[in-house]
């Protein structure tokens, strides 16, 4: 094998380096948004649960980023996840909080101007 110089070794330690960084990686965040088998009184305790409990629900105001679709379901997603994000995004801020009605994905639930955190 050949015997590279120490200034052939550093050039390639500083390349390898340089293309590590930029190798993408899959993410591992979550969202916690409402379940589609959801009942519709469900969702809204959870709205009212994450409203009073410090969650901004101005988004899902009509005229708020997150207002369409005017559903309990979306507006629900939001609001749980924003609740959730803002609880170290923990299974327990998720499930617990909002039995049998939440579900995590790894899917970027946002839209549009409607960002979930």
């Amino acid at each position: 094998m050949a015997k590279m110089s120490p200034f052939s070794t550093l050039i390639v330690i500083l390349v390898s380096s340089i293309m590590i960084h930029h190798l993408p990686l899959a993410s591992s965040t979550q969202w916690c948004v409402a379940s589609p088998t959801s009942k519709e009184k469900q969702l809204e305790e959870n709205l009212g649960f994450a409203c009073a409990n410090g969650v901004d629900c101005r988004p899902i105001l009509e005229g708020g980023a997150c207002y369409n679709p005017n559903t309990p379901l979306g507006h629900a997603s939001y609001v749980m996840n924003a609740y959730y994000a803002t609880h170290d995004r923990t299974d327990y801020a998720c499930k617990f909080f909002f039995p049998n009605s939440a579900m995590l994905t790894t899917t970027n639930p946002s839209y549009g101007s409607c960002v979930y955190a």
